[in-house]
């Protein structure tokens, strides 16, 4: 979809916006394989894309690559770098880090902090009450997990912790696209809430070091076979 442009001679905050607009929809197109792995382009094949000028696409493209998600060749242009599987462990296993300190935190404290309702209301319901769409479900276990960290009170963790969620977000909804991985995350959910509101802290890091770890191996089958159905398609 083109971005929206806006007549007469850009100002600073228009050619911001526009930058940051691209940058959210190339993110996007990544995310959702729209450019797979591999794929090539130059500025000016996505600026047609898009719609607007090369130079709010060159400021996404640079700030894309500064993230590890792009790179450029002097002679052959962009293109979408290869899923980093190494790097992604290394992700996975800070985010383990991070979540069981923030658990330990929730648990130590004498009564629970009001984030935890909605978590309540999201994860604690009868089966015929889960959401089924896998983009719905999977911003809704995104905010699971961000919201036990920001609820353990520490914003510098919780910053962090975004960040490690931005980046392996590309591979992380792939893990919904199957029924059996959307109903086991609400039972693991379920459990790993119950077991802190319950003060159980051994427990309650068993199950949510257990629960990313059985998502860390589930995702890099899903991702494996998803890339080349999605190379199929496009050859096709």
């Amino acid at each position: 979809m083109p971005l929206r442009s806006v007549s007469g001679p850009p100002t600073e905050s228009t050619r911001a916006n526009l930058a940051e607009q691209a940058y959210a929809q190339l993110k996007e197109m990544i995310h959702d394989f729209a450019l797979l792995p591999g794929d090539r382009f130059s500025e000016s094949e996505m600026g047609a894309r898009l719609g607007v000028s090369r130079t709010p696409v060159r400021e996404a493209l640079f700030r894309l690559r500064n993230e590890g998600f792009l790179e450029v060749e002097s002679k052959s242009g962009w293109y979408v770098k290869p899923i980093d599987f190494d790097r992604l462990d290394q992700l996975y296993d800070l985010r383990v880090l991070l979540e069981l300190a923030s658990v330990a935190r929730l648990c130590a404290r004498s009564s629970d902090p009001p984030e935890l309702e909605a978590l309540k209301a999201a994860w604690l319901v009868p089966a015929g009450e889960r959401l089924a769409d896998m983009r719905e479900v999977g911003a809704l276990d995104e905010l699971f997990h961000a919201t036990l960290v920001r609820a353990a009170g520490n914003a510098e963790i919780a910053k962090v912790h975004w960040d490690v969620t931005e980046r392996i977000r590309i591979v992380r909804r792939l893990d919904f696209t199957r029924e059996d991985r959307i109903d086991a995350t609400y039972v693991e959910h379920a459990k790993i809430l119950r077991a802190i509101l319950q003060r159980k802290l051994d427990q309650a890091q068993l199950l949510l070091k257990s629960h990313i770890e059985q998502s860390k191996a589930e995702v890099r089958k899903i991702t494996l076979g998803t890339l080349h159905e999605a190379r199929l398609r496009v050859r096709g």
